[in-house]
């Protein structure tokens, strides 16, 4: 039998089988293992992407209050010169605010005129000066204005606000105004507010056995105290507190539970249950004591008449929202609902967002500055870095000698391509702004330091794609009579360049998402003005993002994942353009 048989016949054998078998086996494991990981970076890439566009998408949306609105030239122009310099001294914003009062006459006191003027944007007016400033002949007109809200109230048509449900009332309701201002005292004549009554007696009861729940805790844990022992002054001073703790909870709970079980005994209402209010007579009462048959209560929108309102024309409104729990108020929400049912609200999408500086008002706040600054200093870097990377990369891989020097050179170049990019700002601090006395937070110094960071990629990125370039082409060149430097600029380098840029392109994009190093120059700063030159005073898009993701106001959310959103769609964009440039150009030998 010759030595192929035997060999055949060994791999018929049970053993061999087995081990064959167990080979598939394994190959199948590691496939699937291959399988998973990339379903499970697929996933969380997918859930990092609906987390940011669900919570920045709101910010691309704006809403303003649209209205007519007649200029009165002796309050805006009294000298009737119609010149640039006396219109930029007019107050834009007074005319705004005196239409909006227009459409509640009963706001009369200064807190409540306070309030409602709140729900505008404090650069409410800047459109309209803007438009007046190019086109003085509209003063004496009427024309159309829509003047922006605050975030408050933007944030409140946006969701963040509270679900309102409405029911209309079963029996008659008479309205008699108390000699207190705005109060009013509603009675039914079918117990229309049982229902409300026994639903906010049910919320006693739950608070009550929260109140127990509280207490029973901290009993146990005094028990767990007393147990553990340990210094006596120290240990009586702790359960001291804790006793004091346990009968406020206690009494807390006692006093919810004895409401709760007196179901016809009326209640009075805070600001930590659902909002309950009477629509009458187009008028809105919110309840501050409810009984079964009657409600009492402040007037947030005055009644027209306190005539008697018959079955179905009349209903209760909830605010399923605990006041406590919410950015705005009752009576803002009762106002901005109001406007809302005359159609005086409009929902745009946010240009401003794209065309504005930075502000502490997150309704004004934009990204424009901060892209105009990554602009500046991304041309600092790739002007800086482009030339000498790619100079750096010829030399060292066509022209200098292979010795002990070069070696360390590219040895080190390796290792500063893996150097936290935080040292890189240090560097950028100590060299740039102490010792040459640059100006700090310039984009002039934040695309130096960048610079530096991207240069060790760019540099690999560019002797890899010399490298790629067949021999051959170098060797036709010199045979053909060209010099050694004629041979790689005129035919080497070019062959090469597809590849070079992409690592640029990749290098950039690297270089426009990096935070640290810009903040150790100190382009933290809170920059208002757009640059216009890399000395100015600027600030980039992800040194933005992390200003606003520190602020309190909630709305900045919003504007942080919006600009979470505008710069992974750039950086997508950098990387989608490096690959179509390398499938576009390259060659394959």
């Amino acid at each position: 039998m010759t030595d192929l048989s035997l060999r055949a016949a060994g791999f018929k054998s049970p053993v061999a089988r087995q081990r064959l078998a167990k080979r598939y086996r394994a190959e199948a494991r590691f496939r699937s293992y291959g399988v998973i990981g990339l379903s499970l970076t697929a996933l969380f890439i997918a859930l990092l992407l609906f987390d940011v566009a669900v919570k920045g998408l709101p910010a691309f949306v704006q809403h303003s209050l649209a209205f007519d609105i007649a200029l009165d030239p002796q309050k805006l122009d009294p000298q009737g010169t119609r010149s640039s310099a006396n219109l930029a001294e007019a107050d834009f914003l007074q005319p705004l605010r005196d239409k909006l009062l227009s459409y509640f006459p009963d706001v009369s006191t200064r807190a409540r005129r306070k309030a409602l003027l709140g729900v505008l944007s404090t650069g409410a007016a800047d459109d309209l000066r803007e438009t007046l400033l190019a086109d003085p002949s509209l003063i004496g007109r009427t024309v159309k204005v829509e003047a922006l809200l605050s975030d408050d109230a933007d944030l409140y048509f946006k969701g963040t606000g509270t679900v309102i449900t409405s029911e209309a009332a079963t029996g008659s309701a008479s309205l008699t105004q108390l000699p207190e201002e705005q109060r009013f005292t509603v009675v039914s004549t079918e117990g229309d507010f049982a229902r409300a009554l026994a639903e906010i007696k049910r919320q006693l009861s739950r608070r009550a056995d929260d109140f127990q729940a509280g207490a029973e805790r901290l009993r146990a844990e005094r028990q767990r105290l007393e147990t553990a022992g340990g210094p006596a002054d120290v240990l009586q001073k702790n359960l001291k507190s804790l006793d004091l703790k346990i009968g406020e909870f206690q009494t807390r709970a006692t006093d919810l539970r004895d409401r709760a079980l007196a179901a016809n005994a009326p209640e009075k209402l805070d600001s930590t249950v659902p909002s309950l209010l009477a629509e009458v007579n187009s008028g809105l009462i919110k309840a501050e004591e409810i009984a079964s048959d009657r409600l009492t209560g402040t007037a947030l929108l005055l009644p027209a008449s306190l005539g008697l309102a018959a079955p179905g024309t009349w209903r209760l409104v909830t605010y399923e929202t605990p006041e406590s729990s919410r950015q705005i108020g009752d009576q803002e929400v009762a106002w901005l609902e109001s406007l809302k049912r005359q159609g005086l609200i409009r929902s745009h999408f946010n240009t401003r967002f794209f065309t504005a500086g930075d502000s502490r008002e997150p309704e004004l706040a934009g990204i424009r500055g901060a892209l105009i600054g990554s602009l500046l200093t991304l041309m600092v870097t790739l002007t800086i870095c482009l030339p000498v990377g790619v100079a750096a990369a010829i030399y060292l891989e066509e022209f200098a000698r292979k010795n002990r020097l070069t070696e360390i050179i590219e040895v080190n170049i390796n290792n500063l391509a893996a150097v936290p990019s935080i040292v890189f700002g240090l560097l950028g601090l100590a060299l740039f702004l102490n010792t040459f006395g640059l100006p700090r937070s310039a984009a002039l110094v934040g695309g130096l330091v960048l610079a530096l960071l991207v240069l060790p990629t760019i540099i690999i990125a560019s002797r890899a794609a010399l490298k790629a370039v067949p021999p051959s082409i170098r060797e036709a060149a010199l045979g053909v009579g060209a010099s050694h430097q004629q041979a790689v600029l005129h035919h080497v380098l070019p062959l090469a360049m597809p590849g070079i840029m992409t690592g640029t392109i990749i290098g950039m994009a690297h270089a426009l998402g990096e935070t640290a190093p810009l903040l150790m120059i100190g382009m933290v700063a809170f920059i208002v003005d757009i640059p216009s030159g890399i000395t100015d005073s600027a600030t980039v898009l992800p040194v933005q993002i992390y200003l606003w993701s520190d602020l309190p106001e909630i709305a900045f959310q919003a504007k942080t994942a919006a600009a979470i959103i505008v710069l992974l769609v750039v950086l997508f964009l950098m990387n989608g353009f490096a690959i179509v440039l390398r499938r576009r150009f390259e060659r394959r030998w």
